[in-house]
């Protein structure tokens, strides 16, 4: 059973809550209230510590083993860090550089492995059960999502119309949407994947599991094979899922740095170009900037 509450209360002595902060510049310029949960404002500059950690606080561990693109991968070896256990985390090949760096700083073993993500987790499962450790799957783990749904329960706002998430896997979205809706019921909570990984999106109108290649700027939404609990859970609890395309992607980021003046990876700023695409005037917006592990290339395509 996925208890966000439950979650948030493991989590309260290890971080505080991230910025919600009206952006002035966005707000003038989609002719709405728009809030950025911005949590680049996090330990790992990502969401991803919140799921990890709550995972292990909810069924300790004598050592944890993930497969990543990056983002869950540092959350992992933060959390394992924390409650002083040995992680492995497995990247696919090619991984981003700045979130291998972090990860290997954060004193996990990295295992550069399989084509891509789903590639580096079928590898990561069979060292995990022949090893004996706990595998700590993004998507399919009920502390991941519950703990990813502590960023919808610091959305601590008197009205909300609409909150737009970046999704990969799915496991924030769901969460999210789970922490939301119970203090903002008719609220609608919207899924945003890249259109170069749509499995999740696709899955998500399809109401089964679609798979789909991927070719994305953004690494923090790559999903080929998707999550079979996130996908159950955003069903019954997220209103829609859109895919935004990369050209729309790199247009937000480059505007959530020049008119809220906040660094993200093309992933952190998925959110904020579903509320570019769409009409929200009159609205309350929250958009989520979920990660700032951009690597030193990529800054200056998008921002030389």
């Amino acid at each position: 059973m996925i208890d966000v509450a439950a979650a948030a209360e493991r989590l309260r002595p290890y971080a505080q809550p991230t910025p919600l902060v009206r952006a002035l510049m966005l707000s003038w310029d989609r002719n709405c209230d728009l809030w950025i949960k911005n949590e680049t404002v996090s330990p790992i500059a990502s969401f991803k510590w919140r799921g990890a950690l709550n995972a292990l606080l909810r069924e300790p561990a004598s050592a944890v083993v993930t497969s990543s693109t990056g983002n869950h991968g540092q959350g992992v070896a933060w959390a394992a860090r924390v409650v002083g256990v040995p992680a492995h985390i497995f990247l696919p090949l090619g991984a981003n550089p700045t979130k291998r760096r972090k990860i290997e700083l954060l004193g996990a073993t990295i295992h550069d492995v399989g084509h891509d993500l789903d590639a580096a987790k079928e590898i990561a499962i069979d060292f995990a059960r022949d090893e004996g450790f706990a595998f700590i799957d993004d998507g399919e783990s009920e502390g991941v999502i519950e703990g990813a749904g502590t960023v919808g329960l610091e959305i601590d706002l008197p009205h909300v119309d609409v909150v737009y998430v970046p999704m990969g896997s799915g496991s924030l979205a769901s969460g999210v949407a789970i922490a939301v809706k119970e203090k903002h019921p008719n609220a609608r909570v919207i899924a945003v994947q890249s259109a170069g990984s749509p499995a999740m999106t696709e899955s998500y109108h399809a109401r089964r599991a679609v798979e789909r290649d991927v070719d994305t700027v953004a690494d923090g939404l790559v999903c080929r094979v998707p999550a079979k609990l996130a996908l159950e859970l955003l069903l019954q609890h997220v209103d829609d899922a859109i895919a935004i395309s990369d050209d729309e992607i790199v247009a937000a980021a480059r505007k959530m740095v020049l008119d809220a003046q906040i660094l993200v990876e093309p992933a952190g700023a998925a959110a904020l170009a579903a509320a570019m695409r769409y009409d929200v005037r009159g609205k309350s917006v929250v958009v989520i900037a979920t990660g700032a592990n951009i690597t030193r290339e990529l800054f200056g395509r998008l921002h030389g």
